[in-house]
């Protein structure tokens, strides 16, 4: 017998003869796949509708099941009172409530006794269900609590009680003794992340990894992949909430000093970014993008005679930046304003601004930041009551003393920020602070020169904790210099002439800032990552969900 291989068919044999295995391996799997979805849709359904038997022998079927779609499809309004899950404490005691929930935790004791944790948001309590004829609760029903599947969503009516030892895995301080539940929608049973792994701490993995033990680790791109679940861990509830805060004391501070509120077009000719980095589109047959700022419209602004804006609005990159510090959309806080004398006025509003978000944050966000703290530890930020501001200058020369070179009359990099951040704190006791008078050659086009020294300009930067969250300056408001800059950057000043147009009717002097929401949010809690502070994150990888 031959040792010799078979002769090799050719490639168009092969290939047929591939396809034809792949095509037999298709059917197998999908034959096997329709097979697994049909077995789990009947155990589901099984899990879903008790035997008939026990529907028909309890006597208290009533009193718990799945509630049909058609009667949550606002069919009516039956005047019954809801009690928030966060709502419930110890002066409740004794009073029947109705409280909606998810199932977080379900734990059967036996075929009498079972415990269901419900959450709302933030908050979460146990539900006791004890097969008592008093109680109007069966075996049934006991049975029927415990096919629920985690995060279903379920209505509960019963009493407040006290529990006999403080309860540690909830965070109200009393119990339900459940009379009725109802399963409003369930989850399907198996989630593709388990909400436990996804709000563990650090600390959490490494005395398991000490212990001999191996916990799940769900991974950033999982996390956001399935961000519905994400999003409902308890850091993550906070950090929105905390962002809340910070929009809201934005738009607060702003007001109290007498600017308004504008809107500005985020769909803008595709000429009118200056060449820079921009999602570009067709607008009716006309070349657009999506704006990189409000930049040059809240110039416009205070053109128009408004004194003062500001504008709370998204923000459009298409920096192909893969970092922990950018995105291609975020929020922008953007503010502009008359100047009298000096760009320092701007500074000032600054500082006011955020000192007094701090101070809000810290007082009245006590609860919210515990929360994150316990996933993501950190060190409360270090603040002063006037903010402290250093020059350019001084900023390089405390680095060189340290001894990190910076190219002469260059901008700051991700370390030597960093690097900055700590020589400042270790030396003023501040993780906040203003650097100005910055290169003119680091800066836009549309910022204003020192009158001393052109080679620097009325600009600055602001810093938490090492990286840089806002830029702003002291914009030009004469057209001919704003005309010459913009030719010295190397863009065709025809391509902004409405801009540039709109300082020739007369324009004050005056300078301003923008600033990313998420960046802020992400280093006060000194997070590491922005993709943690955005809802659903937009960077150069990610379009969905």
């Amino acid at each position: 017998m031959s040792s010799e291989p078979p002769p090799a068919p050719s490639s168009a044999e092969g290939l047929a003869a591939d396809l034809s295995t792949a095509a037999a391996i298709s059917k197998k799997q999908l034959k096997k796949d329709a097979r697994k979805a049909e077995k789990a849709a009947q155990r589901q359904q099984q899990q879903q509708q008790p035997p008939q038997g026990d529907a028909e022998e309890d006597p208290y079927a009533a009193n718990y099941g799945d509630v049909p779609v058609e009667e949550i499809q606002s069919k009516a309004i039956s005047g019954r009172s809801w009690t928030g899950v966060g709502d419930l404490d110890e002066a409740a005691a004794g009073r029947s409530v109705l409280i909606r929930g998810a199932a977080q935790a379900i734990r059967p004791v036996s075929k009498k006794m079972a415990f269901v944790v419900l959450r709302e948001s933030m908050s979460t309590v146990q539900c006791v269900l004890v097969a008592s004829a008093d109680a109007g609760v069966s075996t049934q029903m006991v049975r029927f609590a415990t096919s629920l599947s985690k995060e279903s969503i379920v209505d509960v009516e019963g009493v407040v009680s006290l529990p006999k030892e403080p309860l540690k895995a909830t965070t109200q301080q009393v119990e339900i003794q459940v009379r009725k539940l109802y399963c409003i929608n369930r989850a399907i049973p198996t989630l593709p992340i388990n909400l436990e792994d996804a709000a563990r701490s650090e600390a959490e993995f490494e005395r398991a990894e000490q212990a001999g033990e191996k916990l799940v680790r769900i991974g950033q791109d999982t996390r956001l992949n399935y961000r519905a679940i994400d999003l409902r861990t308890p850091a993550n509830q906070a950090i929105f909430r905390i962002q809340c805060q910070v929009e809201n004391k934005f738009r607060e501070f702003f007001l109290s000093k007498k600017f308004v509120g504008i809107h500005s077009p985020k769909l803008i000719s595709g000429s009118s970014e200056g060449g820079a980095a921009v999602f570009k589109l067709q607008y009716n047959g006309q070349p657009a993008c999506l704006a990189q700022s409000p930049q040059l419209y809240k110039q416009m602004a205070i053109c128009g005679g408004f004194e003062r804006v500001f504008e709370v609005g998204p923000v459009f990159r298409a920096e192909n930046s893969n970092t922990h510090r950018h995105l291609c959309e975020f929020v922008g806080l953007d503010a502009e304003m008359e100047i009298k004398e000096h760009y320092f006025e701007v500074c000032d509003i600054i500082d006011g601004l955020f000192v007094a978000i701090f101070k809000h944050l810290n007082e009245n966000c006590q609860k919210e930041l515990e929360t994150i703290n316990r996933q993501y530890p950190f060190e409360p930020l270090k603040y002063l009551e006037k903010t402290l501001k250093l020059t350019y200058e001084e900023g390089i020369q405390m680095l060189k003393e340290a001894g990190t070179e910076i190219e002469p009359m260059g901008d700051l990099n991700t370390e030597a920020e960093k690097k900055l951040g700590r020589l400042v704190k270790e030396k003023y006791g501040t993780e906040f602070f203003i650097l100005y008078r910055y290169p003119l050659a680091v800066r836009p086009f549309y910022t204003m020169p020192c009158y001393d020294d052109p080679a620097y300009s009325n600009s600055f930067d602001v810093f938490i904790r090492g990286e840089e969250i806002i830029s702003g300056a002291q914009r030009i408001h004469t057209p001919e210099l704003l005309t010459k800059r913009a030719t010295e950057c190397g863009i065709d000043a025809s391509t902004i002439a409405s801009y540039i147009e709109s300082f020739s009717y007369g324009a004050p002097p005056h300078g301003g800032f923008g600033v990313g929401l998420e960046r802020v949010v992400m280093l006060f809690c000194a997070l590491n990552n922005i993709r943690k502070t955005s809802l659903f994150p937009r960077d150069p990888q990610r379009l969905v969900p």
